[in-house]
């Protein structure tokens, strides 16, 4: 952040490279197999089965394991993304981190089904989560590197549907080969649970070879003409900047916390949505993980809309109109239930609801996503947008413990009000209010191009 007020991206002036876009986001592709299929449709669920002592112990193991590791993203990002910028490092560590990641998913393999094997695989998960979103804070500031302000939405919207796709392609295969094997092979073993030991594998392979385009094809940031610093010096450097943004650019600050809300309420309708769809509306799995599929097409056709948008409306005007279809989306999804209506001759049902209204919440979600990101970036000062993104993870982080919060708070609320089994669906009122309580946060954050470029310390 410098006293110039022109950032990396907006020296940028060359086209863009259709060769390095399509590498970057292939990044994105392959994280899916770490974000979709081993933390939220497939090993995490075998690690909360009874084979690891119940799915309520298990799950609270999980839990636990996993609340440390937002902890530690929360300490941690920020100063290592201001390292990696300032010592010349980014795509390195990217590709550090991402190979820890992938390491740690193949290690999963050995997490037997046994219940003294449920905190090392709960361990690997959590700290897998930890190099997965040090590898984005990298990876998100290599968007000022690639896009130039005209097409800075549209590119973070491609990356961000690459990863919804690159989460249906993985997920699809994951069923074909190990979950509901099409054709027998060893790999379909149910013994000592091999086919979905062997899923980890799987997710190993998919995150290397989808990764290793991006080291290739996008260039290494220069390294910055200051002092080294240690990691104390480096935690004293991020705290002066933070005050410095807070004296000459407070909207990049007032932009980080409302991310931070909404990010969490746009979490959180994945989160929850299979939950709710087998809870409240009696999906089966099958038509849970259908639901899953289709939601992903929704949701990555979303995020590319949303950054042709972007670039034309600019992304606070997308991530609102988002925010408002989401709350609108949700809002029908908690009236209408599960009850049954005539409409012109049409039986309307729960099951017709929740396909509908939930597929629209997967459409916002997309674009509010990918423009968040956007947001940030067009504010990336020259050189630091790693310490930016940094914060950006850091300020979610800080902010995920609302919508689960909320949304168990009126569940519980609801309890002695609502028949037997209707009390789940009022959890969606939590997540709605964090949604709001987003939008209403941004209301008077100014758009990019109002806000002032900040002017801080060097190292």
């Amino acid at each position: 952040m410098h006293a110039s007020g022109v950032s990396e991206l907006e020296r940028h002036t060359a086209p863009v490279r259709r060769g390095q876009v399509l590498a970057w986001a292939s990044w994105d592709w392959g994280s899916a197999a770490f974000n979709a299929v081993m933390t939220t449709f497939v090993f995490t669920v075998y690690l909360t089965s009874k084979a690891f002592g119940g799915e309520d112990h298990a799950s609270a193991v999980l839990g636990a394991c996993l609340g440390a590791a937002g902890l530690g993203i929360a300490l941690i990002a920020p100063v290592a993304g201001q390292r990696s910028d300032a010592g010349g490092r980014r795509k390195l560590w990217l590709g550090v981190h991402t190979g820890v990641v992938a390491l740690l998913t193949g290690l999963c393999f050995f997490a037997f089904p046994r219940p003294e094997f449920l905190l090392y695989g709960a361990s690997l998960i959590a700290a897998g989560h930890v190099f997965s979103e040090l590898a984005g804070v990298n990876y998100n500031a290599m968007l000022e590197q690639i896009a130039t302000p005209r097409t800075i939405g549209r590119i973070s919207g491609l990356g961000w549907s690459a990863g919804y796709f690159g989460g249906i392609v993985a997920l699809l295969l994951v069923l074909a080969l190990f979950v509901q094997p099409a054709f027998p092979w060893f790999g379909a073993s149910t013994g000592d649970s091999l086919n979905i030991r062997l899923v980890a594998v799987f997710s190993m392979l998919w995150i290397i070879v989808f990764s290793l385009p991006v080291m290739f094809a996008v260039p290494e940031v220069p390294r910055q003409p200051a002092a080294r610093l240690g990691v104390v010096a480096s935690y004293g450097l991020l705290f002066r900047r933070i005050r410095a943004i807070w004296k000459t650019s407070p909207h990049t600050i007032y932009f980080l916390v409302a991310s931070a809300v909404f990010r969490d309420g746009l979490a959180a309708v994945f989160t929850f949505g299979g939950v709710i769809a087998a809870g409240t509306f009696g999906f089966t799995l099958s038509q849970v993980i259908f639901f899953a599929i289709f939601g992903n097409v929704v949701a990555a056709v979303g995020a590319i809309a949303g950054g042709f948008l972007d670039d034309r409306l600019g992304p606070k005007r997308v991530i609102m109109g988002s925010l408002v279809g989401l709350l609108i989306a949700g809002t029908s999804i908690l009236v209408l239930g599960k009850g049954t209506y005539e409409l012109g001759g049409f039986t309307w049902t729960g099951t017709v609801t929740f396909w509908v209204f939930g597929l629209f919440l997967c459409l916002f979600v997309g674009p509010a996503q990918s423009a968040a990101r956007a947001y940030l970036a067009r504010l990336a000062p020259d050189g630091e947008a790693g310490e930016l993104f940094g914060l950006y993870a850091t300020t979610g982080r800080a902010a995920s413990f609302l919508a689960p919060t909320l949304f168990s708070l009126c569940i519980t609320i609801a309890t002695p009000f609502v028949a037997a089994g209707e009390a789940q669906r009022w959890g969606v009122l939590g997540i709605m209010v964090v949604l709001l309580a987003g939008l209403l946060v941004l209301l008077p954050v100014k758009p990019p191009a109002r806000v002032a470029t900040a002017v801080v310390p060097a190292a």
